[in-house]
């Protein structure tokens, strides 16, 4: 058996010591790895929606997740600043979620869809045993 070790190194501490060296390594390259998929799929932040007629903001409420609108364009009926959309969502793959949402000032209940790719996301919100639905495309903004 030939011996890969230096001859001032015992075996046990040449292992050790390249087992740290590849650990360390191996974090920063997996810290780099998820940041961009934390980044490409994370729902949280702040929203503009697609006709331009609102803002929200997306963030943890409790053990849900709050879409509050922060902005509404004058004019736009049936909808106030301060409005908002309780989500009780889970993440899928690939930038997906679903679940339910809740709307507390129409007393409405819609299963929902999001797909979020890049700073682009899409909802889908159906009623009706899924019969009457309705999708809406958002650009994340700062």
């Amino acid at each position: 058996m030939s011996d890969f070790t230096p001859s001032n190194m015992s075996k046990t501490a040449f292992f050790a010591e390249h087992r740290v060296k590849s650990i360390a390594w191996a974090i920063p390259a997996l810290l780099i790895g998820t940041a961009g998929l934390a980044e490409a799929s994370d729902i949280n932040g702040n929203w503009a929606r697609g006709d331009g007629r609102a803002r929200v903001r997306i963030a943890p409420c409790g053990a849900d997740i709050c879409a509050v609108n922060t902005w509404i364009r004058p004019g736009t009926a049936k909808e106030r600043e301060g409005d908002r959309l309780v989500m009780s969502i889970k993440e899928g793959t690939d930038g997906s979620y679903f679940g339910t949402a809740f709307d507390p000032q129409r007393d409405l209940s819609y299963k929902l869809t999001v797909k979020i790719d890049g700073d682009r996301m899409t909802t889908k919100g159906c009623v009706i045993a899924g019969l009457i639905c309705k999708g809406v495309d958002w650009t994340r903004i700062n």
